[in-house]
């Protein structure tokens, strides 16, 4: 296969991936409302993720607080590395969790795979506290993420950067949705 095929596939098959039919909009729909009422009612959102899904976190948190204005984290390096440090791989989402969570606070979940330890643990620990979870997972339907969530999404796709560009889609989706329109300038004119 040359590039122009390998692209012209890669193409296809973001675009089926991508595909938002009645299912994604109401998705999308009940998590742009899920974070218009944290907002109103002074919570916060919490998103967690690995890798590129961590990095797909760090943005939507940036983009939800500064043009959705939702208040959004996720924990930097140095608080990731202390709870791994002091509480395991597995448990450092969780016990984040638990110690910057208030209640009422909404958690994404995002893990291509859907299996990561980690992340199925956070979203043990989110039922524990009794907040709603929105999860983002991909690869095989029967992952142990997927369905785990109030809000689930699921992307029909084996490619981690077909599933990680989808998740990142959704959200943005969420945000635009939320904002109500999809141009708008990065930053307010001076």
């Amino acid at each position: 296969m040359n590039d122009a095929e390998f692209l012209a596939d890669y193409e296809v098959r973001l675009g089926r991936a991508v595909k938002i039919g009645p299912q994604e909009v109401h998705a999308i729909s009940l998590l742009r409302d899920a974070w218009r009422a944290r907002a109103a009612a002074g919570c916060k959102v919490m998103l967690f993720g690995n890798g590129g899904s961590a990095a797909i976190a760090q943005h939507i948190a940036t983009d939800l607080t500064k043009n959705g204005g939702v208040p959004a984290v996720t924990l930097d390096a140095s608080a990731i590395t202390c709870l791994a440090n002091d509480f395991g791989h597995e448990k450092w989402m969780a016990e984040g969790l638990r110690l910057w969570h208030r209640p009422g606070d909404f958690v994404v979940a995002i893990s291509s795979s859907g299996r990561s330890p980690n992340v199925l643990a956070l979203a043990d620990r989110a039922h524990a506290l009794g907040l709603e979870l929105a999860t983002f997972s991909g690869f095989a339907p029967d992952n142990p993420l997927r369905g785990r969530g109030q809000i689930d999404f699921w992307v029909d796709s084996r490619a981690y950067n077909i599933v990680e560009t989808v998740h990142q889609f959704w959200l943005m989706a969420a945000i635009d949705l939320l904002i109500g329109r999809a141009e708008y300038p990065a930053s307010p004119a001076r």
